[in-house]
């Protein structure tokens, strides 16, 4: 199963940009290679990766086949107040993998 991770700090000032960084253990499979049996090996990858601070959608990517295997993807936030940060990464067979961090705005 694919495994989430995220860094980013549980605390800062408001008004403050802070980096999020996340990653998915993922083998992005493009659905253009073949087994050993010469059988296409099925698109299976993560299409769409969304971001929300306390309910409100801050983040959003749309992500192809040619994205690599456990990607990684880091972006920039402004801490207006404490919360909660939820990423989403969404795969092709609908599934959704989620992780939610709290930060504390002083």
């Amino acid at each position: 199963m694919p495994t989430p991770r995220v860094k980013m700090p549980s605390s800062a000032a408001k008004g403050e940009v802070f980096e999020v960084k996340t990653t998915i253990d993922h083998d992005m499979e493009s659905g253009q290679r073949k087994d050993k049996d010469g059988k296409p090996i099925p698109r299976k990858i993560i299409n769409k990766f969304t971001v929300a601070y306390n309910g409100k959608q801050v983040f959003w990517s749309d992500w192809a086949p040619a994205v690599s295997a456990n990607p990684y993807c880091s972006f920039f936030l402004t801490a207006t107040e404490s919360g909660t940060v939820e990423l989403k990464w969404h795969d092709d067979d609908g599934q959704v993998y989620a992780v939610s961090q709290a930060i504390t705005v002083a």
